[in-house]
């Protein structure tokens, strides 16, 4: 039975990476030791729970119902256990948490420098992705993302003041091109795409005005992953890009870039920290949401999206 239990854990990581290298990080071991403990679940259960080719692994059908009627309950397991930690004298616990790397260098980061020296034996972990990562099937306590774009049924604490975006230019990009008035001109200009790690499609440039929103398809030369690398390439004079606008401030004020359709770009609801409303909160947890907590005035607290 201890076994079973063991191998079963190595299985459902395997399952839920697709992928024995990404799995055998994730639990510290070899691939090949991995892949060995997953056939001697397989014999002992009489059953295939993978299909395996070169390039990819997924479940069988027998292993998509053990996925889906043990996993949740070995996730239930683990965060009663992780509960217990509010019976220690101090707090502890690894948080894993999705963000962008804007909030994570903005927001995040600030927060969490000043709070992380006085919880030693609590451990954090940040995923950069841009896009909305299931945190459940992921595995991951929490995400961070604009409230406009925080799942159903998910708590959310806001953790920022509202965000503005900004599209900008350098004086060298504009020398021989006029500027943009509105969204739809923007596909007559080279533009610095933003890739979307998760989803793996190219975000869409989103404005309003007057109550109508648009979302606009930009072409250009160069797309990152990343936005701070998107804002140095307009810097270089590649193109137009469409960032936060805290981090383009000092650079529009200095006459390093030029803002253009500033009245489509109205403040956003500001970032949320998201996780599921049935999680059980461990006490680390606990004092990772007041520590990343928005302490505005008039701001509400943890609220169910419906």
């Amino acid at each position: 039975m201890r076994e079973n239990i063991s191998d079963l854990i190595a299985f459902l990581m395997v399952a839920r990476e697709r992928s024995f290298t990404r799995a055998a990080a994730q639990l510290g071991v070899s691939q090949s030791a991995l892949s060995h403990t997953v056939r001697g679940l397989e014999e002992r259960l009489g059953v295939r729970l993978l299909t395996r080719t070169t390039r990819s692994v997924a479940p069988t059908q027998a292993g998509e119902r053990l996925l889906r009627t043990a996993g949740p309950r070995l996730d239930e397991i683990e965060a009663e256990l992780e509960g217990l930690s509010e019976f220690r004298e101090k707090p502890a616990g690894t948080i894993r948490i999705t963000a962008g790397d804007h909030v994570t260098e903005t927001v995040l980061w600030p927060k969490l420098a000043r709070f992380l020296p006085d919880f030693p034996d609590i451990k954090v972990e940040i995923a950069l992705d841009q896009a909305l990562t299931n945190i459940v099937e992921q595995r991951f306590d929490a995400g961070v993302r604009l409230g406009e774009q925080v799942a159903k049924d998910m708590i959310a604490v806001r953790i920022s003041s509202d965000v503005r975006f900004a599209v900008v230019g350098a004086p060298s990009y504009f020398a021989n091109r006029p500027f943009p008035t509105t969204p739809q001109d923007l596909v007559g200009h080279s533009c610095i795409n933003l890739r979307l790690q998760t989803l793996g499609g190219l975000y869409a440039w989103e404005f309003e005005r007057d109550g109508r929103e648009m979302a606009v398809r930009v072409d250009g030369q160069l797309v990152f992953n990343g936005i701070f690398q998107v804002l140095n390439a307009a810097l270089d004079g590649f193109g137009l890009a469409h960032v936060p606008q805290d981090i383009a401030q000092s650079h529009i004020a200095a006459g390093r870039l030029i803002r253009v359709l500033e009245d489509w770009c109205p403040p956003w609801s500001g970032y949320h920290l998201y996780y599921p409303s049935r999680r059980q909160s461990s006490a680390a947890f606990k004092l990772i949401v007041e520590a990343l907590r928005h302490q505005d005035r008039g701001v509400p607290g943890p609220q169910a999206n419906s």
